[in-house]
């Protein structure tokens, strides 16, 4: 299997996962009557299985992670799968957070081939299952659960793949799962047929090699989307160019010193030494009324840029 099939392989769960090629790294969901309770990243690891825990604990550990002190202190809990971090805002805030760190990005995706994609080839390997398409099957139960019950139930009805065909067994497998989900007690897994009904598709279209390009669940996967390197959202900003203000301490500094030239050259007497004093946030009151600025003291990007600096 080469590397533009297995991405196509895991487009497709992706795609069942967050809705999105790729995934959606800091996508946190809780649905009312989901065992695995709170589920996060591009595969949607959960609480209840403990694999969240393992993934939160490899970013923390991770050099560079932005927010690894932050999520530091809820190892424990995530250890101990405690469900009240359901409702934690502030753990969700920061997980959604954490998805735009480049660094949480590569560790999802070593963890999730690791924890899954790997399980999975061996899984069909040891039963003679070749196609991209067929692996994408056994991807997504080691994803969504149940992988071993339901091979084993496929197995006992409808024999070894080695005594029929890995394509007619791989189907049977689907039709089986189907059945399960379809009459579960648990309504939300019901609702998750649509995972099977896609993969059915497929192979009624031929695609066991899942030759781009094609669509699941009316999204489309084509070497384009899956090649787009996944977005940094990190700021170009200069750091420096902070929002001058009056404070205690007062602010000191370069960006203060120019400040002040910049409103001597507007025909100001002030007394250049770098300190944001309260006279100089008067002043800055005075030229900002002037310019027909909003009046607050406060030198951010509109007034910096209608001073010049």
């Amino acid at each position: 299997m080469n590397e533009i099939e297995k991405k196509a392989a895991q487009a497709v769960v992706n795609i069942f996962e967050t809705g999105a090629v790729l995934g959606d790294y800091g996508k946190v969901t809780l649905l009312p009557g989901d065992t695995g309770h709170l589920t996060y990243g591009r595969a949607q690891t959960t609480l209840a299985s403990g694999n969240l825990f393992l993934l939160i604990k490899r970013y923390v550990n991770a050099a560079g992670a932005a927010f690894g002190r932050h999520l530091e202190p809820y190892l424990q809990r995530l250890s101990d799968m405690d469900v009240s971090l359901d409702f934690d805002a502030t753990l969700k805030a920061l997980l959604e957070a954490a998805g735009d760190d480049p660094v949480m990005q590569e560790e999802q995706d070593r963890f999730f081939d690791d924890a899954y994609w790997a399980p999975a080839a061996r899984a069909a390997e040891a039963l003679g299952l070749t196609d991209p398409l067929a692996i994408a099957v056994v991807y997504d139960s080691h994803i969504h659960g149940s992988w071993r019950f339901i091979k084993n139930r496929t197995l006992e009805r409808h024999g070894h793949p080695s005594e029929t065909s890995a394509r007619s067994w791989i189907r049977r497998y689907v039709a089986e799962r189907r059945d399960w989900l379809a009459s579960h007690r648990n309504r939300l897994l019901q609702k998750t047929v649509y995972r099977m009904d896609v993969f059915l598709a497929l192979m009624d279209a031929d695609n066991w090699a899942l030759d781009l390009p094609f669509t699941a669940r009316g999204v489309r996967i084509d070497r384009d989307a899956l090649e787009v390197a996944a977005p940094v959202r990190v700021t170009a900003e200069d750091a420096g160019l902070r929002t001058l203000k009056l404070a205690d301490p007062p602010m000191s500094g370069a960006d203060v010193r120019e400040l002040e030239e910049a409103l001597i050259e507007a025909g100001y007497a002030i007394n250049v030494d770098g300190i944001f004093d309260a006279n100089l946030e008067r002043i800055v009151r005075e030229r900002q009324k002037e310019l027909g600025l909003g009046v607050d003291g406060m030198v951010g990007p509109i007034t910096r840029s209608a001073l010049g600096l």
